[in-house]
């Protein structure tokens, strides 16, 4: 099980003194917040990918190559890559820079974001939102596994003999997960390569995602890649942890009012009451969380957002403190003692190789001539 948090890198005015950071401070304050995580022994830390304000993480590539730099066991993730308007050629060299430089410590969470306007700003248009995903990622697929790539699509031009540099480090592609709140095409998507889903249930109640999840499970075991509890699975969650609840909802509450995506909408009460945000006790996020597994069944995952609405760096690399020493090692134990042999582990590149290596041992051991003579 792997534990981590993730940034959607707003820039908003702290509405308890009406300060707003600049861009420069908010995109220092997520490179000190991934640093914080790797410290208090954090297992992920994604960034957003956003091109409009009041967003600044623009580039993910650049600020995660950034802080490898300065990390040598957390993965470095995206909490959303933009399949639908980069191009998948961009996406695979990219990424690949970014893993090599990382030492394999890099994956990718595919989306098409929550920003429309952001098609044309590229020349695509969001009426073609799934196709482009789909498009897209059928291409990147290939770039990733196959040294020369022919291929032909709609909505890009042509490839004839093209090869993407770097390839991927140990001849094996970044994991990728794809998320989604709503569409169940991508649920499909991820079951049809094998690859993880996530489900960012942030927003909406948990009966939507249970739909979501049960059929990215089904349509895993259907394409033949485990059964359906083996599916790898991540979640998003929101805390705010102060060692008294009361506390804790007398300082978040501001924050939570104002925030860009839900202020000024339900209270803070009916919304906990209604998604997995947890404002409260290291005890109670504990046992929120614990209440995603038997909601969703096991999962490889789980992130949670925690650097927001206006935050305070100092308040935000507290949470993390509270995270790292009072609620991960108690999350780690209990889902690890819950989970059956058979589910497999988060993803991680070492796997990954071991995985890759034993599938080529076998392919190799399938082809030799005494094979192919007992075959004939």
């Amino acid at each position: 099980m792997q534990f981590g948090i993730f940034s959607v890198g707003d820039v908003t005015t702290d509405p308890t003194n009406g300060r707003t950071p600049s861009e420069a401070e908010r995109i220092k304050a997520m490179v000190r917040v991934a640093l914080k995580a790797e410290e208090v022994g954090l297992d992920v830390y994604a960034s957003g990918e956003h091109h409009n304000p009041p967003f600044v993480p623009s580039s993910p590539t650049t600020m995660l190559g950034y802080i490898a730099a300065q990390t040598s066991k957390i993965i470095l993730s995206t909490a959303t890559t933009l399949i639908t308007t980069n191009d998948p050629v961009k996406i695979a060299e990219d990424y690949a820079m970014l893993q090599h430089l990382a030492d394999g410590r890099v994956d990718l969470m595919m989306g098409r974001g929550n920003t429309g306007p952001v098609y044309p700003w590229f020349g695509q248009d969001i009426r073609n939102g799934i196709e482009l995903a789909i498009e897209n990622y059928h291409l990147l697929h290939r770039l990733w596994r196959e040294d020369v790539v022919d291929w032909e699509g709609k909505f890009r031009t042509p490839l004839q003999g093209f090869t993407a540099t770097p390839r991927p480090l140990d001849g094996v592609p970044p994991f990728v997960w794809h998320g989604s709140i709503r569409s169940p095409e991508i649920a499909e998507q991820a079951a049809y390569y094998g690859d993880g889903f996530f489900a960012n249930h942030i927003f909406w109640p948990t009966d939507h995602f249970q739909r979501l999840i049960s059929l990215y499970r089904r349509r895993y075991e259907h394409y033949g890649h485990g059964t359906a509890d083996q599916a790898i699975v991540g979640l998003g969650g929101q805390v705010f942890i102060r060692p008294n609840s009361q506390d804790a909802i007398r300082e978040y509450r501001p924050y939570f009012d104002n925030a860009p995506v839900y202020g000024h909408g339900p209270s803070l009460e009916d919304f906990m009451a209604q998604t997995p945000l947890t404002v409260g006790s290291p005890q109670q996020v504990i046992e929120r969380t614990l209440t995603f597994r038997e909601n969703f069944g096991d999962y490889q995952r789980q992130l949670f957002l925690a650097d927001h609405a206006g935050l305070p760096l100092k308040t935000v690399l507290e949470q993390l403190d509270i995270l790292g020493e009072q609620v991960i090692p108690v999350l780690r134990k209990e889902f690890e003692a819950l989970r059956p042999a058979h589910v497999p582990d988060g993803p991680t590149h070492a796997a990954l190789v071991a995985e890759h290596d034993q599938q080529s041992a076998t392919e190799a051991e399938s082809s030799t001539p005494e094979t192919e003579i007992s075959r004939a």
